[in-house]
């Protein structure tokens, strides 16, 4: 169930710092494991490698690279240098995302064009590039890592990061709708409150830098009554990505403790 052999697998935002695993590494972790070849990037370098050790100590087949998945120059290099690497790509996972907050009048248009290009762009730049080698390949499989917060208020004023997430899972759909007769299937993971590495950055910007309590009200949100982890979003994605989804394709599995259903 589940297996990956032989398969390649890019991945996007693959890396992690600090204590605790990003989304990212455990999905490249998670589907190293279940055989795949990861081909991972991420802005910094030192946070891929972090990932990329983990999987060839587990005697994983992986490469890195730096990369701005928002910039289109980079995006290129990205996939050329896998199919050097590899020759295919089967899976694309598009996990880069930021989230800045402020709503549209305390906002400025330079950070509202930055969640744009981070939490949008950086998913068409890597479609782009990469679905037509899955055409010609004739089958392939994107996920893209949303947000909760492009389905409702989530209680924090993050009108950018927001709508950007909206956007993504909508593009998502459309084009998987453009894609379904070749051969390629797009879905959404749409994870919820998760507890990475990122909150403790969350809590500076969201919470005057009351990590503890920001942590315990992350919780008390959930009608679980507990954030999730990274590996709850992994798992999700490689079901995704898997030949068990084969006719699942413009859709979203929403990762969230039932705090979407929830009125509090």
């Amino acid at each position: 169930m589940l297996r990956l052999d032989d398969k390649v697998a890019l991945v996007t935002g693959c890396g992690s710092t600090g204590d605790g695993w990003g989304n990212g590494q455990a999905i490249s972790v998670l589907l190293a494991r279940q055989g795949a070849r990861i081909f991972g990037v991420d802005l910094s370098l030192e946070a891929a490698g972090n990932t990329a050790n983990i999987i060839r100590e587990e005697g994983g087949d992986v490469e890195v690279m730096s990369c701005d998945a928002t910039v289109s120059e980079d995006v290129q290099a990205m996939v050329d240098a896998c199919m050097r690497r590899y020759g295919r790509i089967d899976i694309l996972i598009n996990n880069v995302g930021r989230s800045e907050p402020g709503g549209p009048v305390e906002m400025s248009e330079s950070t509202w064009d930055d969640q744009m290009d981070v939490n949008v762009k950086s998913a068409y730049l890597s479609c782009k590039h990469v679905l037509p080698i899955m055409e010609r390949q004739g089958a392939g499989v994107v996920v893209n890592v949303s947000s909760i917060a492009g389905l409702r208020y989530v209680g924090k004023p993050q009108v950018a990061y927001a709508a950007g997430k909206a956007a993504l899972m909508q593009f998502t759909r459309t084009t998987a709708v453009i894609y379904a007769p070749k051969g390629v299937r797009l879905n959404c993971v749409v994870p919820g409150l998760v507890f990475t590495p990122l909150v403790r950055r969350l809590a500076d910007k969201y919470a005057q830098g009351d990590f503890d309590g920001f942590v315990a009200h992350r919780h008390n949100q959930v009608p679980m009554g507990h954030m999730g982890d990274a590996w709850d979003v992994a798992h999700a994605a490689l079901f995704l990505a898997s030949d068990e989804s084969r006719y699942i394709t413009a859709q979203e599995i929403v990762v969230d403790g039932g705090i979407t259903a929830a009125t509090r």
